[in-house]
């Protein structure tokens, strides 16, 4: 069964012009849980000045009820390591961009010392109780450097052993099937389980996650509603919806785990909630078959 990681609370609502309070984040966190997520990133210890919606995620944390879901948690440094620890998520997710002037607008870090920190981070992660995944974003493409050399990604993966998991991020939707599969297919030799975090900024989003599990991809990434981006790129918006991909998945036989129906229902609240319509199409599609 393929893992479906909702990124929402995290990575959807890091950009949204309005702030969440922590306990209605926690809300969300619950929902997808109980919509049967087996995977829902639920907060970033990043500072509070610079992504204000991310505030409070010790709080978002000790308000969720998981059920049965893993929960994740963005850690950028040592500093959000320290905080990650003083929690009860199970896992957690380092990042870091494929091309020097991406981490240095986002992280003000070069390269080397983006892969350093990483390291860093998972060298303190008691591996007996966490589990650590690592985000290679721009891994198809950078807005400041244009083309990303697909062997230098695979060659940055090889640099991380001590991670659990290998997930590629197209942060600017542009990846196209056929590279998502062949840097899948190269990154997959390296023995560890590896994923995909999908954009669909130019419409090519879904058909890449499909070609993700052809090059042997075992975690898709999406957001409930089609939310977020990344407020560091320009023009990057359009998270794969998690409803879509995953009434995708279910119609062709792929088993995802997740309760379709009360999905659909998280994301027409969120819609609430958020005073706008969000870009999934599911809740406004009839279910077929019914």
């Amino acid at each position: 069964m393929i893992t479906i990681c909702d990124v929402g609370p995290r990575d959807g609502l890091q950009n949204e012009p309005d702030v969440l309070a922590p306990a209605v984040r926690a809300q969300l966190v619950t929902k997808l849980a109980a919509a049967g997520l087996s995977r829902v990133e639920a907060v970033s210890f990043v500072r509070d000045d610079r992504v204000p919606q991310m505030a409070g995620a010790e709080e978002v944390v000790a308000a969720a009820d998981p059920g049965g879901a893993e929960l994740s948690g963005l850690v950028l440094n040592e500093r959000g390591r320290e905080r990650f620890a003083q929690t009860s998520l199970d896992r957690v997710n380092c990042t870091f961009a494929a091309t020097e002037e991406f981490n240095r607008r986002n992280g003000n870090a070069s390269l080397a010392e983006a892969v350093d920190r990483v390291r860093a981070v998972i060298a303190c992660v008691d591996s007996t109780q966490t589990s650590v995944t690592v985000t290679v974003s721009c891994a198809w493409g950078c807005p400041f450097e244009g083309e990303v050399d697909p062997g230098a990604v695979a060659a940055l993966c090889e640099q991380l052993d001590g991670a659990d998991e290998l997930v590629l991020a197209d942060t600017i939707g542009v990846a196209t099937p056929r590279r998502v599969r062949r840097l899948l297919e190269r990154v997959s030799i390296l023995g560890k389980p590896v994923g995909a975090h999908l954009h669909n900024t130019r419409n090519t989003g879904y058909a890449s996650a499909w070609a993700a599990l052809d090059g042997g991809a075992m975690v898709l990434d999406a957001s409930v509603g089609g939310l977020g981006g990344c407020p560091f790129s320009p023009n990057a918006t359009g998270n794969i919806a998690t409803e879509d991909l995953v009434w995708q998945l279910e119609r062709d036989g792929v088993e995802t785990g997740v309760d379709l129906d009360a999905l659909v229902a998280v994301s027409q609240w969120l819609e609430e909630l958020l005073g706008r319509r969000l870009e999934g199409l599911l809740s406004r599609a009839a279910r077929w078959p019914a």
